[in-house]
């Protein structure tokens, strides 16, 4: 079987080299390791899991089915094994639109604890629900066994009353949110961090709640927790406010709870717009949409940084397409283009974790809601956070705007691990990888010394495309080999194929490398 791998995989690079009739392009890729420029957490990729009923429609077609906190098959062999051991540990963070019409059903509400109906005239088109206690035991006990890491989003709107500006006032009633915290923290549920509230910034979806009010809010959590955790070595992290970035709704809550009262910031990202947009696709492949997101990311590291706060930023939700998604676009191997550059440019910004639109369910979901299969955005994930080490270092490309390029110190190993994306569907580019900044050479002479440091050595690359060439296949291939789990819910392993180093990566047209450099010069990963 070892001996068919490594056939396959040097008939795979062969391949590659032809490169068939694609145009060929040189391009240098210049990685600065002296020194870090941020750093994300061990557990950057995250993925999140929601509370929508199977009635759930966007634009006639309802794409959730058993995929909620729920209803969702918790005996399924190939969700325990996304999760169990391949990430170790993935977090997860449990909430969604509906989270602020969620109740806890710990007796202290009065009334039973009622499943979520359809409304067409309520906010989000659904009543309130409710989450049995038993349910919670059994999600427990599924997160226990899966090591899984969980970040819980509470109800944020119980108590308030609706202003005449269309926000909601008031202080919010905790006592239901301090009964499940209690209880969960009675049981021994570990719990990774409690967040407060979903898309409620600045002009918010559904409604909105004023900075101010929020900030206080914030404040009132953060007591919870250290008062029901008092003594405990594990107490968990308080975020907010699982919302759109809005410059100065954040920066009041930031600063009203400096420097150590709210832990993490988190942010929503939904950046290609309606998952009806028939553009979708064209959006994903054009570079200049893709840096539309820079400004974000840096105006939140540029506010947390002179705020006087120990707040960190994360991405709390992100799908790329809002309202579900699209079916064959966001749960396709395209999205993968989006998806990896989103991870690539959010750690620049010291974006210390990213949680992606779903776990299941949406048609955006990392596994298939019907069969549990992984789709190639699951791979992508897997690939980064076992390549991907926490130290980011500057990387640029030149030769062509179609390759994304990003350079992150090896997970637990020595080297950097570079990722290359190409946007272009009719160019393959040879790239070179260059020391940068050690000296004020010619790219030319930097090529010549990177050359002769990895001659006789060999990197790992991991090339990724879509099934038949089809961008919007659900299957993706690793060195030419489809990536399916197998009967038994096995999750395949992810293999590289092993090149000399002194070679140029070849990039084909529509695909993803990540290339493992053992000896690369990178003090900053020593």
């Amino acid at each position: 079987m070892e001996m068919r791998r490594f056939l396959g995989g040097l008939c795979f690079l062969a391949l590659l080299r032809l490169g068939g009739a694609a145009e060929a392009v040189v391009g240098v890729a210049g990685v600065d390791g002296r020194r870090a420029i941020a750093a994300t957490d061990e557990d950057f990729v995250c993925a999140t899991m929601d509370w929508w009923p199977p009635d759930k429609c966007d634009y006639g077609t309802c794409s959730w089915g058993l995929a909620s906190l729920l209803n969702l098959d918790l005996s399924n062999k190939i969700l325990l094994n996304a999760i169990r051991g391949t990430f170790s540990p993935l977090k997860l963070r449990l909430g969604g639109s509906l989270q602020d019409k969620l109740v806890y059903g710990t007796g202290d509400g009065g009334g039973p604890c009622a499943p979520f109906v359809k409304n067409t005239s309520e906010m989000f088109g659904f009543t309130q629900g409710c989450l049995p206690l038993h349910r919670w035991d059994e999600l427990n006990a599924f997160f226990q066994k899966s090591g899984a890491r969980i970040v819980f989003g509470l109800n944020a709107l119980n108590g308030r009353v609706p202003l005449p500006d269309g926000s909601m006032g008031g202080p919010w009633d905790y006592t239901n949110a301090a009964s499940l915290i209690r209880y969960t923290a009675s049981k021994g549920y570990k719990i990774h961090g409690w967040e407060l509230g979903n898309e409620l910034s600045g002009s918010g979806v559904g409604t909105k709640v004023g900075a101010d009010q929020y900030a206080a809010d914030v404040i009132a959590l953060k007591s919870l927790v250290d008062t029901i955790y008092q003594g405990n070595p594990s107490k968990p992290l308080v975020l907010a406010p699982g919302g759109f970035f809005d410059a100065g709704w954040f920066t009041e809550v930031i600063v009203k709870t400096r420097p150590n009262l709210l832990n993490v910031v988190t942010h929503h990202i939904y950046n290609l717009g309606p998952g009806v947009d028939t553009h979708l696709i064209e959006k994903i492949l054009n570079p200049s949409y893709l840096d539309g997101m820079v400004s974000t990311f840096s105006n939140l590291q540029g506010i947390l940084k002179s705020a006087g706060t120990s707040a960190v930023a994360w991405v709390g939700e992100s799908g790329g397409a809002y309202n579900s998604g699209r079916h064959l676009v966001t749960d396709s191997f395209v999205l993968s283009f989006w998806f990896l550059d989103q991870l690539g440019m959010s750690a620049k910004y010291d974006t210390k974790s990213y949680c992606r639109q779903s776990l299941i369910g949406g048609n955006y979901g990392l596994l298939n809601k019907e069969t549990f299969q992984p789709n190639p955005d699951y791979y992508s994930a897997l690939l980064w956070h076992r390549l991907m080490g926490t130290k980011v270092l500057s990387a640029t490309f030149n030769g062509t705007n179609m390759i994304r390029a990003y350079a992150h110190c090896a997970k637990d190993s020595p080297g950097i691990t570079l990722l290359l994306i190409n946007l272009s569907g009719n160019t393959t580019s040879q790239v070179s990888v260059t020391s940068e900044g050690a000296h004020a050479n010619t790219v030319k002479k930097h090529s010549r010394k990177t050359r002769h440091l990895a001659a006789g050595s060999m990197r790992e690359e991991y090339h990724l495309t879509a099934k038949d060439g089809s961008l919007q296949s659900q299957v993706m291939l690793l060195n030419g080999r489809a990536l399916v789990a197998d009967e038994n819910g096995e999750i395949p392993r992810l293999e590289p194929v092993k090149v000399d180093a002194a070679q140029p990566i070849a990039v084909a047209p529509y695909s993803i490398v990540f290339a493992h450099i053992h000896n690369f010069p990178a003090p900053a990963c020593s």
